[in-house]
C-alpha cells in the first residue's frame, strides 16, 4: 500500500468534495422547490380578505428567495474572509434548515395558522429570505473552497461537480414535490398542507449538510491567510503529497495578501469579466424554465401529473448534460463549451418563440426546452461558476466572488420576477429576448473571456497583471 504522505490520497479529496456539494444541493432544492408550490401557494393566499394577491405580488413570492440570495452573495466574501470558507458553509445549512421550518409554518407565534393575510405573506416570504441568503452564501463558498482544495489538473472537473449537485437537487425536489402532489387526497390539500410539506423537506438534507461540515478541513489558502501555514501543509499533504504539497504552499505564501491588496489592483477588467459571467448566466432564462418548469408545461397542454412527469424528465435530461460538462472542462477548455451552449440555447429560444407565435404546442416544444437545457447544463450551467471560482487572483478572490455572485443573484431576481408579466404580454417575445442574450453571451465569451484550463489559482496573479 502507497504511503498517502507521499502520493496523497483521491479518495480524501473526493470525500470532502463530496461534502462540499452537499451546499450545491441544497441550492438546487431550495430554489427549485417553489415549482412544484407555487400553484398551491398562489391559490393559498389569493383567498387572502385583506389584500388581492396580483400576478404581481406572485411573481415576488416565487422569487422572494432571490432577494436573500443577492443578500448572501454580496455578503460571502466578508463572512469566507473573516470566519472561512467551513463555517460560513456551517452557517448557510443553518439558515437551509431554519427557512425549511418557517416556510412550513410562516404563522409560527405570531398569525393563525391557515388563515391568509397580508402579514402572513410578508412572514413567508421573509422565511424564504433567509433560506436565500443561504443559497447565496453556498453558491459562491461551495466553488471556492472546491477550487482552494483541488489540484489545478482537476480543478475544473471537480468544481463542475458543485453544478451536478444543483441540479441534482432540483432533480430529487422536482421528485418529492411529484410524491407529494400525488399523495395528497384532494386538490384542495395541495392549498391547505401540499406546499407546506414541499418547502419542509428540505429540512433533512440541510440537518445532514450541516453535520458532515464538522468533518471537512479548512482550505489551505485560506489557512495561509489566516496564519496557519503549518496547518495548511498537513491539508496539502493529505491531497497532494508532500513534495506537491511544499511546492503549492509556496506558491500560496507568495500571493497570499487578501488583507492588503485593495479590489482594483489588478484592473477593473477582471471584476467587469466576472460580473458578465454572472449577469449572461442569468439573462438567457434559464431560471425561468427551471422555476416554473410545470406551469410552462401545463400552458403546452400538459395535466397537472404529466406537467410534474415532464419536469422530472427534463431534470434527467439536465443530470446527464451536466455529466458531458464534468468530463470534458478539463479537456477542451472553459471557452469552447461557453459558446457552443450558447449556440444551443439560442436556437432552443427562437425555435420555442417560433412556435409560441404560431400556437404550436406539445411535443415539438418539449423537445426544444430540453435542446435549451441541456445546452445550458453542459456549458453555463457548471462553467460560469468554474470560471468565477477561479478566475479571480487569491489576493481579491473573496471579494470579487462576492461582487460577482451578488450580481448573479440579482440578474436572476430580475429575470425570473419579470417573467408572470413579460409572459402575459407576449410568451413569444420573451422567449425571443432569451435567444438574444443567449447570442450575446457567445459573442461576450469569444471576445473578452480568457482560456483558463490548466492553470492554477496562483498563475490567474500573472495572468491578469499581464
Amino acid at each position: 500500500m502507497k504511503n498517502t504522505t507521499d502520493t496523497g490520497s483521491t479518495l480524501y479529496l473526493y470525500c470532502i468534495t463530496a461534502v462540499t456539494v452537499i451546499g450545491g444541493l441544497l441550492f438546487g432544492y431550495d430554489t427549485a422547490v417553489i415549482s412544484g408550490a407555487e400553484q398551491g401557494l398562489e391559490a393559498f393566499f389569493r383567498s387572502a380578505p385583506d389584500f388581492e394577491y396580483t400576478k404581481g405580488w406572485h411573481g415576488i413570492t416565487a422569487s422572494s428567495a432571490l432577494i436573500g440570495c443577492v443578500i448572501g452573495g454580496a455578503i460571502s466574501g466578508i463572512l469566507a474572509s473573516r470566519l472561512g470558507r467551513r463555517n460560513s458553509l456551517r452557517l448557510a445549512a443553518l439558515l437551509f434548515f431554519l427557512s425549511a421550518l418557517g416556510s412550513y409554518n410562516p404563522e409560527f407565534l405570531f398569525f393563525e395558522y391557515g388563515k391568509p393575510s397580508a402579514g402572513l405573506l410578508v412572514a413567508f416570504n421573509l422565511y424564504r429570505i433567509l433560506g436565500g441568503i443561504g443559497v447565496g452564501l453556498a453558491s459562491a463558498v461551495c466553488p471556492m473552497y472546491i477550487a482552494e482544495v483541488a489540484p489545478a489538473h482537476m480543478r475544473g472537473r471537480l468544481v463542475s461537480c458543485n453544478q451536478f449537485a444543483i441540479i441534482f437537487g432540483m432533480l430529487v425536489v422536482y421528485f418529492v414535490n411529484y410524491l407529494i402532489r400525488n399523495n395528497l387526497a384532494t386538490a384542495e390539500a395541495m392549498v391547505e398542507i401540499g406546499w407546506r410539506r414541499m418547502f419542509v423537506s428540505e429540512a433533512f438534507p440541510a440537518a445532514i449538510f450541516g453535520l458532515l461540515l464538522f468533518f471537512v478541513p479548512k482550505t489551505p489558502r485560506y489557512l495561509v491567510l489566516s496564519g496557519h501555514p503549518n496547518e495548511a501543509l498537513d491539508v496539502l499533504v493529505r491531497i497532494n503529497g508532500r513534495s506537491k504539497a511544499t511546492a503549492i504552499l509556496e506558491d500560496i505564501k507568495a500571493t497570499a495578501k487578501e488583507k492588503s491588496e485593495k479590489l482594483l489592483t489588478y484592473g477593473v477588467g477582471v471584476i467587469i469579466i466576472g460580473i458578465l459571467l454572472s449577469v449572461f448566466q442569468q439573462a438567457v432564462g434559464i431560471n425561468v424554465v427551471l422555476y416554473y418548469a410545470p406551469r410552462i408545461f401545463e400552458n403546452m397542454g400538459a395535466t397537472g401529473d404529466i406537467s410534474m412527469i415532464q419536469t422530472v424528465v427534463m431534470g434527467v435530461v439536465n443530470i446527464l448534460f451536466t455529466v458531458v460538462a464534468i468530463l470534458t472542462v478539463d479537456k477542451f477548455g472553459r471557452k469552447p463549451l461557453l459558446i457552443i451552449g450558447s449556440t444551443g440555447m439560442m436556437v432552443g429560444m427562437i425555435a420555442l418563440s417560433v412556435l409560441s407565435f404560431m400556437d404550436v404546442i406539445g411535443f415539438a416544444a418539449l423537445i426544444f426546452i430540453i435542446i435549451y437545457t441541456a445546452s445550458f447544463m453542459m456549458s453555463w450551467g457548471p462553467i460560469c461558476w468554474v470560471l468565477i471560482s477561479e478566475i479571480f487572483p487569491n489576493t481579491i478572490r473573496g471579494k470579487a466572488v462576492a461582487i460577482a455572485v451578488a450580481a448573479q443573484w440579482i440578474a436572476n431576481f430580475l429575470v425570473s420576477s419579470t417573467f408572470p408579466s413579460l409572459s402575459e404580454w407576449s410568451v413569444g417575445g420573451t422567449y425571443l429576448i432569451y435567444a438574444i442574450f443567449a447570442l450575446l453571451s457567445a459573442l461576450f465569451v469569444w471576445k473578452f473571456v480568457p482560456e483558463t484550463k490548466g492553470k492554477t489559482l496562483e498563475d490567474m496573479s500573472k495572468l491578469w497583471k499581464k
